[in-house]
């Protein structure tokens, strides 16, 4: 045996790596990602980096507006913040805020009677977030989240100026969209004084983290079902319940808008809800509290909820909420939910409560009952009314004796809507309207509704009349409308309809009896813009002056088109033609899509979105292929028409059948090349891209962004399917692109945010995916967009985003002639 010198050894290890690296630096790009951020061309980045249109905060009186213009791409440094994600939230650990909360820029006020804006000039730099008016109307506060706190300003109407109220810092760290919770203060009535959640005084460090691990990580579950959707940002350990608590613990405190006192009010706590009653007087309260879920996020867990008056004594205990991990799907918590306050009344506690156990599978005659109880809280409730289906939403009248209820019949997509007199206990609910849940051309609208002088939002009545707001879909297009609606004959009367060249829609009422309304119009050439319009006259007078920042493509030309699917079911899509269009020539295109679940084929053909509406390029928008000489047919109808339980059952044939058709209309139309299409779509639409490619040839390329494509990774449903894995097995199967990755011959695209936050798509789907297909010999290529979430919003991120998406549809579907991937390597 020959025996080695050991460093000689050695050198050779190191010659051998040497000799690894290189060949991997050789191979670099089809083993690697490039190690920087790509821009797609100028002419593309100048209208992406567009000034945004203004957003219009109205206050209570229609008589001044507060302007203001969104942040749209903040810098991928803001994204690398320090950032927790921890019981379904991102937090900022730097400051007690949100992680990258929206912000805001440039802020004026404008008088409503005669259209002078004046800029309130902000101190303290870039970005704030969005005000909130006081119920004077004289008043609004908004937060500043800083490096290291986030602040509060107060701002002046009638001074045009604004100021930091000094010593108050506020924790914003459960602010959250979704499911949605309190802002970090609301207004008391009166417009004195705010009721905030502040970081505890002379708070002390977070808990250090061991510095090795104290024991395994346990979880256990005996006998209980506890099915739940694939939440994202859970937590994980009891390190990370630690860091909750610590984060999440907050003061509730009054802060004088004058004199900047703070009243502290009660103790510290985890606060999910603190809400003022309408007469000042009470607060409803939402306390978290242990034990806490690995597979919930915070709303879920256990949960004091009391009625405490203004000092933080305990008026009234409404329920001590346990734990919430064995909520059937689709179903509802048992006990006291949905719990607010009655916006008319002095001090009502209104919640509502399930009667068939919060299971949806349950046969019950009712499946909830609304019960409400008043201050001083020394009687029994009552019961205001029992829902024989799934209550959605209460709408509370201004005066206090109308209550607007919708509900849900989940086996069949039905909603049906209802009055009750609140003035008569005898009462009973009046059926207002009845629809199928997705219908557009017949839905009357939504109530419209103002902040009251107490700080609640209420809806306004005139007589026995209140305003109803809606899209006013139809064949043609949409065109809003706002109705005068008769609660007692239940007919309509329109105030207001856009016509058929513009798209305009109903912001506030500017005066009570709806005469004079703030509206948001726009044409294809004239850019989105506030305006102030007497009801019934063609003349109205800008509010902003919103200029068209990409005059460059008012010449891109839209149209809503409408074709029929092989079934005879009517569909529709928005056809765009690029910049270069010249009649008669054959262009590649761009089929980008959603599916959606129908229960009837009528319903499914209806038409969405307007032709009148003002062309924007934004971040995740197809519309960038255009620049590059593509025709898109943008968001063509893919229906998935069945009966609720079983509509996927036939998911794969119907959207293919669809997007066939769309391809067939656009080539009939004389404008696409149907042998040079490429398909894409984000979340649900990466789904049904990878779908179209593993089971059609319709394409020659797809761009699948945020996609789920192994369907076994959502055991408990997803999108709308209710069944879980295992009552459906052979559909969550067929379903899967990922089973299919042998069949995928077109090349893809993925493209993932590595901190996605949405349920069900979590980055290891592209990442399984990509595997899959390298696997089988398939052409794709993988992004990973660092620190961006389920939509990105970086503007590197989106910049590259773009760049790979034109680069791929170059590469494989714009050429005359198909292109042959290289081979991948192994």
């Amino acid at each position: 045996m020959t025996s080695i010198d050991s460093r000689s050894f050695v050198c050779q290890l190191k010659r051998a790596a040497c000799c690894l690296a290189l060949a991997l630096l050789a191979a670099a790009p089809s083993l690697l990602a490039q190690s920087t951020y790509q821009k797609p061309s100028k002419e593309i980045v100048d209208v992406l980096l567009a000034p945004a249109p203004p957003m219009a905060f109205v206050n209570p009186q229609g008589d001044e507006v507060l302007l203001a213009e969104p942040v749209r791409y903040p810098p991928i440094s803001e994204l690398a913040r320090p950032m927790l994600r921890i019981a379904g939230v991102r937090m900022d650990p730097a400051n007690f805020g949100e992680h990258d909360p929206p912000r805001f820029i440039h802020l004026s006020i404008v008088k409503v009677s005669d259209g002078r804006a004046r800029p309130i000039l902000f101190p303290a730099g870039e970005g704030f977030g969005a005000p909130e008016w006081g119920p004077d109307g004289k008043h609004f506060f908004l937060t500043v989240t800083a490096d290291k706190s986030v602040e509060l300003w107060i701002g002046d109407a009638a001074a045009a100026t604004i100021h930091r109220v000094p010593g108050v810092v506020i924790n914003s760290t459960l602010v959250v969209p979704f499911p949605p919770t309190a802002a970090p203060c609301t207004w008391a009535p009166g417009s004195n004084d705010l009721l905030c959640r502040t970081v505890p005084a002379n708070y002390g460090h977070p808990p250090a983290a061991p510095r090795v691990p104290e024991g395994p990580i346990v979880q256990e579950s005996f006998g209980k079902a506890a099915p739940a959707p694939t939440f994202e940002d859970l937590l994980t350990s009891p390190r990370d319940e630690q860091l909750f608590d610590y984060y999440g613990m907050s003061q509730l405190a009054f802060v004088d808008i004058a004199t900047g006192k703070v009243t502290p009010v009660g103790r510290p706590g985890i606060y999910e809800t603190s809400e003022l009653a309408p007469n000042g007087r009470f607060i409803l309260v939402s306390r978290i509290h242990h034990p806490y879920s690995y597979v919930r996020p915070f709303n879920d867990f256990a949960h004091n909820v009391e009625v405490w008056d203004r000092t933080g004594r305990v008026a009234y205990k409404l329920a001590d909420v346990p734990l919430q991990e064995t909520i059937p799907i689709a179903g509802v918590a048992t006990g006291p939910r949905d719990y607010e306050w009655q916006p008319s009344a002095p001090a009502t506690l209104v919640w509502v409560e399930a009667l068939d156990g919060g299971n949806p599978r349950t046969k019950a005659d009712h499946r909830d009952k609304i019960m409400w109880i008043s201050a001083p809280f020394t009687t029994e409730p009552a019961e205001l009314t029992e829902m024989q289906f799934r209550l959605t939403r209460i709408f509370w009248g201004e005066r206090g004796d109308l209550a607007i209820l919708s509900e849900l019949d989940v086996s069949r997509s039905w909603e049906r809507t209802w009055f009750l007199n609140l003035s008569d206990p005898s009462a009973k609910p009046r059926l207002a309207w009845e629809m199928n849940e997705a219908e557009r051309y017949k839905n009357p609208g939504l109530p419209l509704a103002h902040l009251l002088a107490n700080g609640h939002e209420a809806v306004v009545q005139q007589g026995d009349n209140i305003f109803l707001a809606g899209d006013g879909a139809s064949p043609e297009g949409d065109r809003p409308f706002l109705d005068r609606f008769n609660t007692q004959t239940l007919q309509a009367d329109r105030v207001f309809h856009c016509d058929d060249k513009s798209y305009e829609t109903v912001v506030a009422l500017a005066s009570p009896d709806g005469s004079k309304l703030i509206t948001h119009h726009e044409t294809t050439t004239d850019p989105p813009n506030y305006f102030l319009r007497t009801a019934g006259e063609d003349s109205a007078r800008a509010l902003s002056h919103y200029a068209d920042p990409t005059p460059q493509l008012r010449n891109i030309h839209k149209e809503i088109v409408t074709y029929t699917r092989a079934d005879g079911v009517s569909l529709s899509m928005t056809v765009y033609l690029p910049l270069d269009y010249q009649q008669g020539q054959r262009y590649p295109a761009v089929v980008w899509a959603y599916p959606r679940e129908y229960t009837n084929a009528q319903v499914a053909g209806e038409v969405e979105g307007s032709p009148n509406r003002f062309t924007e390029f934004t971040g995740l928008s197809s519309l960038w292929f255009l620049l590059d000489g593509y025709v898109v047919l943008d968001g063509p109808t893919m229906p998935v028409i069945g009966a609720p339980r079983t509509a996927n059952d036939t998911y794969v044939e119907q959207i293919v059948s669809s997007a066939k058709a769309a391809i067939d209309k656009a080539a009939d139309m004389g404008i696409v090349d149907p042998d040079r299409v490429g398909v894409g779509g984000h979340s649900y639409g990466a789904f049904m891209t990878a779908n179209l490619l593993a089971h059609s040839d319709l394409f020659r390329a797809g761009v699948a962004r945020s996609g789920a494509y192994n369907r076994t990774l959502t055991p408990f449903g997803f999108q709308n399917e209710r069944r879980s894995f295992w009552d459906a097995s052979d559909i969550y199967f067929k379903m899967s692109p990922f089973m299919y990755a042998d069949k995928l011959h077109a090349p893809i695209l993925l493209i993932h945010g590595m901190a996605d936050n949405n349920s069900g798509t979590f980055p290891i789907q592209s990442e399984r995916m990509y595997m899959a297909l390298k696997g089988n010999g398939a052409s794709v290529r993988y992004v990973q967009l660092p620190d961006e979430a389920h939509g990105y919003q970086a503007r590197e991120s989106i910049e590259d985003m773009i760049w790979e998406m034109l680069r791929w549809f170059d590469t494989y579907v714009k050429p005359a002639t198909p292109v042959t991937p290289a081979t991948p390597t192994q």
